[in-house]
């Protein structure tokens, strides 16, 4: 079949499997999708070996009842942003708080049964330990999860309180991926790569069928990338579903190796930086998902720590989702490169668990990105009545303050001077250049740091 057109209020999730089309699935939709409601069965090029449109229709029949179908939340100010429809996929919403445990559960359900009696072993500082521990629990099976010593306590009570044995070793998750290895190789446990099987990706893949599905008119899907686990699989799925679906990906800028890997062709490593987006900051590409990337998707842009902040604190104002910095990667990606997508947008919001702390400082980040918190130190006479008046016209310029800070005695301060931190709440970027005006038409020196 090269193409036809099926009609009657009904639209029919289907998927081309080496070289023929499959129906899948007879979704019947209700009038607030418009009606009347058609699908054209477009002609499709067969995707990479390693993982075809019929392993994620596989994955998706053992996931059937073990998933939720996380539900798409339309965002009107994204809408707004990039002039069309923009849509987001809520898979913090998803059980263990991730699109990991899609993966998860069809690797290890795939496993034989002598495989799974030796037990599975995995290395995470979170969202995939919590995807292992869950499935294995599922399935009968003993995990064991390496972590970091630094682990947030949060995901390591809630990869303990899935059933796994939580091993807590080194300072960063290369240290815990060597313990993972070296415990398999002790135990005869089987190793669960985060993103680098055929079977993994599969079942990442199923989130691309269900965005197809509750978004039949999407144009655009935009995905975080750490090793592309996620973003090739729903490749696979959006694209035998419809090839023209754009597929983009994103990745911080600090932790970027993409956009080199896809320049030369093979993946290439490069040298981590700090980023508030742990949970896609892998250096580099799995072979795996960087062979259907390559051909599969758009592109992958980068963003910086500031738009990460900022996607993260629209999601939790404007969209009520609680999000981790990696799982609004996607969100930045709109904030900052508006222009390069075509609507209709559905971005995933990957995962929500970030720790409450974290979380706490990372709003103070948004907020200040987005100029809500304004950060200054300022030299004044060390004498009665100087900080009360700075206070004082502060207030008059309708600026809150929060924190305040005095020193008297530095060694770079003369003797009659006094310096002071200010953090104060403004409304928003013009009311920050507003006040940092007046303050220095009044006299006062600023210095931000």
């Amino acid at each position: 079949m090269v193409g036809g057109w099926l009609a009657g209020r009904c639209w029919v999730s289907w998927c081309t499997i080496r070289g023929y089309v499959v129906i899948e699935e007879l979704r019947i939709w209700p009038r607030s999708h418009g009606g009347l409601c058609v699908a054209h069965l477009h002609p499709v090029a067969i995707t990479p070996d390693a993982v075809t449109s019929d392993d994620v229709v596989a994955a998706r029949k053992l996931l059937r009842d073990v998933i939720s179908e996380t539900p798409v939340q339309h965002s009107w100010v994204l809408s707004e942003t990039v002039g069309g429809p923009v849509y987001l996929k809520c898979e913090n919403l998803q059980r263990t708080g991730s699109f990991k445990v899609r993966g998860a559960y069809v690797r290890i359900a795939r496993l034989s049964d002598a495989e799974r009696a030796r037990g599975v072993v995995a290395a995470s500082a979170g969202n995939h330990a919590q995807g292992v521990a869950f499935a294995a629990g599922l399935l009968g099976c003993s995990a064991t999860v390496v972590m970091p010593e630094g682990a947030p306590l949060p995901k390591v009570a809630a990869t303990r309180g899935y059933g796994a044995q939580v091993v807590l070793t080194g300072t960063c998750v290369e240290d815990a991926l060597s313990e993972a290895l070296a415990y398999a190789e002790r135990t005869g446990a089987v190793f669960i790569h985060p993103y680098d099987h055929p079977d993994v990706v599969a079942g990442q893949g199923t989130v691309g069928f269900e965005i197809v599905e509750q978004c039949p008119q999407v144009r655009t899907v935009v995905l975080p990338v750490g090793g592309g686990g996620l973003a090739s699989g729903v490749a696979v799925a959006v694209k035998n579903l419809d090839p023209a679906i754009n597929v983009i990906g994103v990745q911080a800028e600090a932790v970027a190796p993409y956009p080199g890997s896809l320049a030369a062709g093979h993946p290439v490593s490069v040298q981590a930086g700090a980023t508030m987006a742990d949970g896609i900051a892998v250096s580099r590409p799995g072979d795996v998902p960087f062979a259907i990337l390559s051909q599969l998707a758009e592109r992958v842009v980068t963003v910086s720590e500031e738009s990460l902040s900022q996607g993260l604190l629209l999601c939790l104002e404007r969209a009520k989702q609680v999000v981790e910095p990696a799982g609004a990667a996607g969100v930045a990606a709109l904030l900052e490169h508006a222009r390069d997508f075509v609507p209709p947008v559905a971005i995933v919001l990957s995962g929500g668990n970030i720790d409450p702390l974290l979380l706490s400082k990372l709003l103070r980040h948004g907020l200040t990105a987005a100029g809500r918190y304004l950060a200054f130190r300022c030299r004044l006479p060390d004498q009665p009545g100087s900080l009360a008046k700075l206070l004082s016209d502060l207030a008059d310029l309708g600026a809150n303050v929060l924190e305040v800070g005095h020193e008297r005695l530095g060694p770079r301060l003369h003797v009659n001077e006094a310096e002071v931190f200010l953090v104060v709440e403004t409304r928003g970027p013009a009311h920050c250049e507003e006040v940092i005006g007046a303050l220095r038409s009044a006299g006062y020196t600023l210095a931000f740091s």
